[in-house]
């Protein structure tokens, strides 16, 4: 295809701004259009996911465009999630058997500004601010912009405009109002909110708790959680339903109230926020949802990438490393040599979608795994087990966790579908007494292997495969 065809993105955030870079780096001419101001001139990222869990799939698209190294001086690696009873005593409970695998976290704004400056550094990526999408003329490749800054509208037209504009995307929102092609789309919230917090540095610029591990305090029905930042603080978000149970966002209205329910059930966490009550009443509370919608594209005009095509739930840690990898398996198929756009956007769906599915149930998955399994007795045997075969045996099991996370070329519906069936079966194992800690490892690894074989052509007779 002919190189020198104009590429518009909609959305300069981290998926954007990371196509950006690669299609420049491809010689596109790219023009980015973002709504909000230049995030390294201003700050805009009060309570919205300050930093992120960035894991192998996300570093892979770092590879891809040179800049890995740069990026590792952000991260913070998180070798295991650190699990905090009501009573404030504490377990480290790894990621991995593997040491070599663990996940990092990184600053949004931070990330988000490398990848900023790394596309400007190519002469054929312009990149605007303060221009908000309106909407999409998909059939003849226009949208429709609103420039906040002298305030007034106008239109940009290119050969391909591409939509990473996030969860609300409104080239998404063009699709479905427009009724111009079959478009399918669902959004689905979950009844739990959340809110973003803080632990602020100790006075000496250090960490008030373990800096190397994902805090979680899981309390069933709700959850805490801590992710380290470069200056000594931690970014805390609560999870919790709007409107069920005893405590919930809707009645929690009073100084008085949050901190009765932080001091009953994350008493330890209270104790290293004094800043509590502040940042409660100051920082919105945010909605979880995901949504799905199929096709991504119409034909060779337009394509939804990233959280536009396919926003999920936080709990996997995925959402920033799909939409990063988004843009791996779109290299992938540039690679190919297609004639046109439409046979391009044709084969990434076609390979992409299954995928993205599947990473998108398995965020539901570890959501409650969060809250509540991890303070389950057979769970936490399970996860001891995993632990164990990993290590002993690092080149022949991988729990689901690990397909998902550490193992960046298989495609997350493969790690589903096995992960699944390992879990079921090692489960199955435990609660009929089949296998137990104290065994032979060798002999609980083949045992496994053949529950999680069975299991698997169960799911294929069944059409699960």
């Amino acid at each position: 295809m002919n190189k020198q065809q104009n590429i518009l993105i909609i959305g300069a955030g981290l998926c954007g701004s990371l196509l950006a870079l690669r299609l420049g780096q491809r010689g596109y001419n790219v023009t980015v259009m973002e709504m909000r101001p230049d995030l390294r001139k201003v700050n805009i990222s009060a309570g919205r996911s300050i930093n992120l869990a960035f894991s192998d799939r996300g570093n892979k698209a770092m590879k891809l465009v040179g800049i890995e190294d740069k990026v590792k001086t952000l991260c913070i690696p998180m070798n295991g999630r650190m699990l905090h009873d009501i009573e404030g005593n504490t377990i480290l409970a790894p990621y991995s058997g593997r040491e070599h695998e663990f996940i990092n976290s990184i600053s949004r704004g931070e990330l988000n500004a490398l990848l900023l400056d790394e596309a400007e550094k190519h002469k054929n990526v312009t990149i605007h601010f303060n221009r908000k999408c309106k909407s999409v003329d998909f059939e003849n490749t226009t949208a429709t912009f609103k420039d906040y800054e002298n305030n007034v509208e106008f239109i940009e037209d290119a050969d391909a405009i591409f939509a990473t504009d996030g969860a609300g995307s409104a080239m998404r929102k063009s699709y479905f109002l427009g009724k111009k092609f079959l478009f399918s789309f669902s959004q689905d919230y979950l009844t739990h909110g959340y809110k973003e917090l803080s632990i602020l540095p100790a006075e000496n610029g250090g960490y008030k708790t373990y800096k190397n591990a994902l805090h979680i305090w899981g309390r069933g029905d709700f959850m805490l959680i801590a992710l380290p930042n470069l200056d000594g603080s931690f970014t805390v978000t609560l999870f919790l339903s709007f409107d069920e149970g005893e405590y919930n966002f809707n009645n929690l209205t009073t100084k008085e109230r949050v901190l009765e329910f932080f001091g009953k059930y994350f008493k330890d966490a209270l104790e290293l926020m004094p800043n509590l009550v502040d940042d409660f009443f100051e920082n919105p509370t945010s909605p979880l949802g995901t949504v799905k919608c199929s096709p991504w594209h119409y034909k060779g005009n337009t394509l939804l990438m990233g959280d536009a095509a396919h926003a999920i739930v936080p709990f996997y840690g995925q959402g920033m490393n799909a939409s990063f990898e988004d843009v791996v398996e779109f290299d992938k198929v540039l690679d190919e040599h297609h004639q046109n756009w439409e046979s391009v956007f044709k084969a990434y769906e076609k390979t992409r979608k299954k995928d993205t599915d599947a990473i998108a149930d398995l965020a539901i998955d570890n959501f409650h795994e969060m809250k509540d399994h991890v303070n389950n007795a057979i769970f936490r045997e399970k996860r001891n087990l995993e632990m164990a075969l990993e290590k002993t045996f690092p080149n022949e099991y991988s729990s689901k966790y690990s397909l998902v996370t550490f193992n960046e070329d298989i495609g997350y519906r493969q790690a589903m579908l096995q992960g699944r069936a390992q879990d079921k079966a090692i489960l199955n194992l435990l609660a009929d007494k089949d296998i137990n800690i104290n065994d032979d490892l060798k002999i609980i690894l083949e045992k496994v292997k053949a529950a999680t074989k069975n299991i698997l052509e169960d799911d294929k007779i069944a059409g699960l495969k």
